[in-house]
């Protein structure tokens, strides 16, 4: 590349980031105030939260234009294109979340006020999508510093996520069984668990990309490789 398409692609890469950024930072918003609307059965910032995506909306195509523009104008190559193709990516990643986000803000005005109190569960979601809010968090951070360490981190962390889902899972299917008349709202609770679930999981999808991004392979295919590794050795062993 000439010197001043160089120049034009590096300030192109740096708003990419920057759009990501902002809307990753209010994807991590959108759950835990989708969350807070849940527990204190606040029917405004559910409306707000609802109102909020479509923001996120609006930056992912502001990216997918950005993005397609650049492959277009500046041909990249190599780690150059990766790059931009992990962009889109990404972005079409949080803007799930922020759906899952919407999701959840939405399942919060149909539960009756007088049955908040009365399931276990809500003590549980709160502390379920903190994590999951972290794990966007850090992942998009991974995702600035080209940080596989704190991606590996992110993907480990979702393990986390499924135990709560998992322990929440078999709660609400006890509380329907002792208290059938409860089912419709125990069953908006399940929904929202398994949004926060699906949350995690997006996360986890991003910070593997970011993984690859950094060290060349996906962290899952840590063990494997190392395997393939000694598999190699053994036939050149037997080679000889």
């Amino acid at each position: 590349m000439q010197e001043h398409t160089v120049k034009a692609f590096d300030e192109d890469i740096t708003r990419l980031r920057g759009l990501i950024a902002e809307m990753g930072g209010l994807a991590e918003v959108a759950i835990q105030r989708s969350l807070e609307a849940l527990v204190k059965g606040d029917d405004t910032l559910a409306k707000q939260v609802i109102k909020g995506d479509k923001r996120i909306d609006a930056l992912e195509s502001e990216i997918d234009k950005l993005a397609i523009r650049v492959i277009a104008l500046r041909a990249p190559m190599a780690d150059d294109l990766r790059e931009v193709i992990a962009a889109l990516k990404i972005a079409g990643v949080v803007e799930r979340i922020g759906d899952y986000s919407k999701n959840i803000a939405k399942a919060s005005r149909e539960i009756e006020a007088e049955n908040r109190k009365k399931f276990e569960p809500l003590t549980l979601l709160p502390a379920m999508a903190e994590v999951a809010a972290e794990m966007v968090h850090d992942v998009l951070t991974a995702y600035a510093a080209r940080d596989a360490e704190l991606a590996k981190e992110v993907i480990e962390t979702d393990a986390k996520v499924d135990a709560f889902y998992n322990s929440i899972f078999r709660n609400l299917v006890s509380h329907m069984v002792e208290n059938p008349a409860t089912i419709s709202n125990a069953a908006q609770l399940l929904f929202v668990a398994r949004n926060l679930e699906r949350i995690g999981d997006h996360a986890t999808n991003v910070a593997e990309m970011v993984h690859f991004a950094a060290t060349g392979f996906y962290y899952h295919d840590d063990d494997s490789q190392d395997e393939d590794n000694r598999s190699a050795e053994n036939a050149d062993g037997g080679d000889r």
